[in-house]
């Protein structure tokens, strides 16, 4: 069991599936990373328990900084902590850092090769009432663009609780990318988790979807309703956005030879925009994108939005069938 939140959902197997934010993950990997190494810090603008920093608050107070609504200030002092020596892990909601800290990241973190590492929470369309001004929908774009910085999107908590320890390892800014509202965990402490790595979940021969977080679910439940159509569908959970796996990517397209991605973000200059750079380099195969269309999301809950702007296994079936028939 993740946390007390976490609940269980019948999953599309038959089985039930636990269900937890992947802002869960981070927060117990970041009190395990802590435990075993005692440059790890943490630092947190003023939004604490909704970023899951609570508990290494909590076990760790003098690692920890309350730096207040100044995510720019607070980006800064990490970068001081990390050359001297710290692990600094930056915890905010993604539509400020991002957002807001962009230009912080690109000179101080990243220009210098700092070991910062920048947590993203409240990420995609799930902040629901919250509204458009809440929802990141361009953090990937933001971050995947900067030299030297790497990018995650861990597709669970289970994940997101390895993504935290492999940013942790890595000498270099890292950027994580989490959501508010629950979702199934469906990997395991045993699966496999590798920056720059992904993993086949369903293998298929017709298309392939590519995703990256939440929606890998929905991917796996697409892949399930197109087996009643005749329609073989490859998964693939695109976890490492940057460094990105290339040869899976290109693999998938030379044996399925149509292509669907899926994220909870613009369809412009995130998951997408990286497979299909990766493709016209090396493959060239139709691409169908699953993701916001130029447009701001609105105040709703997660299910309504998902919905409304087409972020579910749905939209993925309906962009399966238009790229099979695109490739023939």
């Amino acid at each position: 069991m993740l946390t007390k939140e976490s609940h269980l959902k019948r999953n599309i197997f038959g089985k039930d599936i636990e269900m937890a934010p992947t802002r869960d993950g981070y927060g117990i990997g970041l009190v395990e990373v802590a435990e075993k190494n005692v440059n790890v810090v943490a630092l947190s603008a003023d939004l604490t328990e909704s970023t899951r920093a609570a508990k290494f608050r909590d076990l760790y107070p003098d690692r920890f900084i309350q730096m207040g609504v100044a995510e720019q200030n607070m980006v800064t002092v990490a970068v001081g902590l990390a050359l001297q020596g710290k692990i600094p892990f930056v915890s905010t909601y993604a539509v400020f850092s991002p957002g807001r800290t962009w230009d912080q990241i690109r000179i101080s973190v990243c220009y210098n090769n700092a070991n910062v590492k920048l947590a993203g929470h409240h990420a995609g369309l799930s902040v629901g009432p919250d509204g458009a001004t809440h929802q990141a929908l361009e953090d990937l774009a933001l971050t995947r663009v900067l030299p030297r910085l790497t990018v995650l999107a861990p597709c669970d908590a289970e994940e997101a609780r390895k993504a935290t320890h492999a940013a942790a390892a890595i000498k270099g800014p890292v950027y994580l990318r989490f959501s508010r509202e629950k979702s199934p965990v469906f990997t395991t402490a045993q699966t496999p988790f590798t920056v720059g790595k992904a993993r086949v979940l369903h293998d298929g021969k017709d298309a392939v979807i590519i995703a990256c977080g939440p929606l890998v679910y929905e991917a796996l439940v697409a892949a399930d309703r197109l087996v009643e159509k005749g329609i073989s569908v490859r998964v693939i959970n695109m976890a490492s956005i940057k460094p990105m796996d290339e040869e899976t990517v290109e693999r998938a397209a030379r044996e399925c030879r149509a292509v669907v991605t899926a994220e909870e973000h613009q369809v412009a200059g995130g998951l997408g925009g990286a497979v299909a750079e990766t493709l016209a380099r090396s493959y060239p195969v139709p691409v169908e994108m699953v993701g916001m269309r130029d447009s701001f999301g609105e105040s709703g809950q997660p299910e309504e939005l998902w919905r409304k702007y087409r972020l579910n296994a749905a939209a993925m079936v309906d962009a399966v069938i238009k790229v099979i028939k695109r490739k023939h």
